[in-house]
This record gives C-alpha cells, sequence and structure tokens, in this order.
C-alpha cells in the first residue's frame, strides 16, 4: 500500500517510525472501516449528483469503494500503521484501485467530520444490538417471573430477612431496571442518529453540498446545524458509556445476587455448568465465574466513561487530537455489554431454583415479625405499640431458640387479648406474601397484573 500523507505538503521532514506508531489510530479504528467506506459512497454519490466532481469520476471512485468493501468484507484488506488511520489507509487503498481520481473523494469533507460520521454510524449499528439483546434480557426474566410467582423467598433489607416476598417480584425488580436502561439507550439513539458530514474541519465548506442528501443516503434522520458542535462534541458517545455504567451496575448487582444465592449457606439456585468453572485443587468446587467477570468488568465500563469526560474536559473547539482517545473505550464498553447482556440472558435462563430451600428459609426466620404487628394493628391496636409488643416477642424466642409460629395460643393471649387462633394462619409465608396486593406488591395476583402489562410493553417494541 502506498503511503503518501493526506497533509504531506505542508511539511520537509517526516516523522520517525516511534513517533508515527504514537500518533496512528489504526491499531483500533480500523473497526470503523465498513462504515468509512458507506460515509464515502455516500458523500461521493452526492458530489456527483450537485457538480461538484464529474458524474464519471463519481462513477469510477463509486466503484472503486465498492471493490474496498467487497475486499473488506472478503478479509483481503491489510491496514498499514503508516496511513495513521482508517481514512488514510482507505484512502490509498482507493487509490491503488483506481489512480489519481481517488484524491477528489475528500472534496469538501475533512477527517474530522469523516470520523464523526463513521462513530455515528457505528455507534448508531451498536446501540440497535444492544437494545435487541436488552430486550432478550427481559424476555428471559419475564418467563422465569412467569414460572415462579408463587415461590416464596425471603426479601432482604441490610442483607438481613425483612419480610418474604415472591421469587417473581424479586425478578420483576430487575425487569424493571433494565426495562429503564432499555429506555435510556433509545433516548441515545435520538442524539447519534445525526450526520456530522459536510461540517468538514470545522467551518463547513465554500463546495455547494447537500448534507441533507447524504444524511438521507446514510440512513440518518437529521444533521448536525452547527458545524463546530458536529466535529468537536463527543457527547453522544459520553451518553452511551453513562447508559452503559448504569446497565452495567444493574448487571453487576443482580450478579452478585446470583454468586450469594448458589453459594452452600443459602443454597436457592444453582448455576448451569456452562457458566460456571471449578477448581485446580478442591475438586468440590462449582465456582459462578461469569457472575463474577461481570461484576468485576463494572470497573472498566466505569473507566471508560471517567477515561473520555475527562479527555473531554476543558478541551477547546473545534477538533483536537485528544478526541483520537474517544474511540478504544466505546469499543470495548460495545464488547463487553453485549458479552454481559448474553451471559446474564444465560445464566438466568438455565439455572435451577430451590424452590423448597427458599420457602424454608422464611420459616426459620422473623421475617413474620410484621405480619403480626400488621394483625394487632388490623384490631385496632395503634401500630406502634403493635411493634413494641412484637419486638419484644422477637426477642423473647431470639433468647428461647423458638420462632413466632412456635408460641403457644395462652402465651400470645397473655400478651394481647386481641390475638385469636387465626395467627397462625396470619404467620405463614404464602399467606403473607399472598396479602399484599397493594399497587405494585408481592402478592400474586398483584405480579400476574404486572406481568401481563410488561408483556404487552414487550411486544409493542
Amino acid at each position: 500500500m502506498a503511503n503518501h500523507k493526506l497533509w504531506g505538503g505542508r511539511f520537509e521532514g517526516s516523522l520517525e517510525v516511534w513517533v508515527e506508531e504514537f500518533g496512528a489510530s489504526i491499531g483500533f479504528d480500523y473497526r470503523l472501516a465498513p462504515y468509512d467506506l458507506r460515509g464515502s459512497l455516500a458523500h461521493v454519490q452526492m458530489l456527483g449528483e450537485t457538480g461538484v466532481i464529474a458524474p464519471e469520476e463519481a462513477k469510477s471512485i463509486q466503484k472503486g469503494l465498492e471493490e474496498l468493501l467487497a475486499d473488506y468484507e472478503a478479509g483481503l484488506i491489510e491496514f498499514d500503521v503508516t496511513n495513521e488511520d482508517i481514512h488514510m489507509n482507505m484512502e490509498a487503498l482507493l487509490t491503488e484501485k483506481i489512480g489519481p481520481v481517488a484524491g477528489k473523494l475528500h472534496t469538501a469533507r475533512s477527517r474530522n467530520d469523516q470520523v464523526a460520521t463513521d462513530m455515528h454510524l457505528y455507534l448508531k449499528d451498536q446501540l440497535g444490538q444492544i437494545k435487541d439483546k436488552l430486550l432478550n434480557l427481559r424476555q428471559v426474566l419475564l418467563d422465569l417471573a412467569e414460572e415462579h410467582v408463587e415461590t416464596i423467598m425471603p426479601g432482604y433489607t441490610h442483607l438481613q430477612h425483612a419480610q418474604p416476598i415472591s421469587f417473581a417480584h424479586h425478578l420483576l425488580a430487575y425487569y424493571q431496571m433494565f426495562s429503564r436502561d432499555s429506555q435510556r439507550f433509545a433516548f441515545n439513539l435520538e442524539h447519534t442518529d445525526l450526520s456530522p458530514l459536510g461540517a468538514a474541519a470545522l467551518a463547513g465548506t465554500t463546495f455547494p453540498i447537500d448534507r441533507e442528501l447524504t444524511a438521507d443516503l446514510l440512513g440518518f434522520k437529521g444533521i448536525y446545524h452547527n458545524s463546530l458542535d458536529a466535529v468537536s462534541d463527543r457527547d453522544f458517545i459520553l451518553e452511551f458509556l453513562s447508559n452503559s455504567s448504569i446497565l452495567i451496575m444493574h448487571l453487576s448487582r443482580l450478579c452478585e445476587e446470583l454468586i450469594n444465592w448458589c453459594s452452600y449457606e443459602y443454597g436457592f439456585v444453582s448455576l448451569s455448568d456452562t457458566f460456571s468453572t471449578g477448581s485446580s485443587i478442591m475438586p468440590q468446587k462449582k465456582n459462578p465465574d461469569m457472575a463474577e467477570l461481570i461484576r468485576g468488568k463494572s470497573g472498566r465500563v466505569y473507566g471508560h466513561l471517567f477515561s473520555l469526560l475527562t479527555v473531554m474536559k476543558s478541551l477547546p473547539l473545534a477538533y483536537n487530537k485528544d478526541l483520537q482517545e474517544d474511540k478504544e473505550g466505546m469499543f470495548d464498553t460495545v464488547d463487553t455489554i453485549q458479552k454481559s447482556l448474553d451471559i446474564m440472558a444465560g445464566m438466568l435462563s438455565s439455572m435451577t431454583v430451590n424452590k423448597e430451600k427458599m420457602l424454608v428459609s422464611t420459616q426459620r426466620d422473623f421475617s413474620n415479625a410484621t405480619e403480626l404487628a400488621d394483625y394487632l394493628a388490623k384490631k385496632g391496636l395503634p401500630f406502634r405499640e403493635a411493634h413494641e409488643i412484637v419486638g419484644k416477642l422477637v426477642l423473647e424466642c431470639s433468647k428461647a431458640g423458638y420462632y413466632l409460629q412456635d408460641i403457644p395460643l395462652s402465651r400470645y393471649q397473655e400478651v394481647s387479648s386481641l390475638i385469636e387462633e387465626d395467627i397462625y394462619q396470619a404467620l405463614e409465608s404464602q399467606t403473607a406474601v399472598q396479602k399484599r396486593n397493594s399497587l405494585g406488591g408481592t402478592g400474586f395476583e398483584q405480579i400476574r397484573q404486572e406481568l401481563e402489562r410488561a408483556k404487552k410493553d414487550l411486544n409493542n417494541k
């Protein structure tokens, strides 16, 4: 491949190899190759239709670009670090194919608007894929929740048993989180689906270009209306990294719970062999490595967000070489998020749920204490008095080594004449969960209603 710098005319000397390598971005921005070619195809079509270049020249360049795209898809293209970035590599390859006329492709554009266009096209494509993967994960959660509406587990606050809840209710909490994540990415797409092409270096161009045409050809819903803004801001990437950070945080929280639940102490679930590993020394081990990896990868996603925020801080208009640092973090975050979503969906859809262990854990604790307090309050006792009575009973049970459901009726009636034989039914985990039918609560009927609402929501996507 020929090496002729696009900016070489101004310079007498050339860069040292090691300096050139430091400044080159082709080592990572090669991923933009198909988007760069798409942008060039739209640009040259516009140049031909507006008469900026001759129609036959436009056709020649278009044919060369189409051949390059075919070569790329066939894996036949080798990139050269001496050609600095994806744009110079492609122009050099095009020149080899069709000769000097390739130089007319760069008429009325700069690498500044070219790279911005490439990244908008790339991220727009990836956001669509992330949306689909999020949709799949939400469907997996709904399917699992539908299966476990009446599966009872302990609900926690401060990692202490609080009140019994439906396992479906717990799962649907994450469904809601991931639904909001999906909405955030959809909003992100609104700011990504804009064309910078035609902004040129920073000030626009003197050529009679048609920016609306190139935007239409590339499938953008609109254009940037300020050339300085078009080439100098990366808020659409920052928004993506921010949204990704929130998403990976939600994934990490769910992973933490899966890691706890599959431990010996909990024993609530068992992850499939596909998503587990063993120990090199302890033959009995089955480790939730994939869940741990997602939890750990939250750090790198957060890091990419802070990295780009720092790059952008105090960066003057318009383009600066600092902006070369916008790509690697974006690429890595895309890869991390997409793989994490696939892994999470796979873990959830293939895990085994130990319903009995979950239920038993709500029967050998004091998570039904609120039921007793509510029972007394419904009989007219002020809730604060009821709370005090139940607290003393819990203390009594804790010292004696038994639970509220083990207290004989005679003792209950010594405490309060309001307590009758129906107290034991009220203290059952099944009853405690079933009765909580306030809107958004863990009651079985509420959960079934929420499942129907969620299904309709997914079907409309």
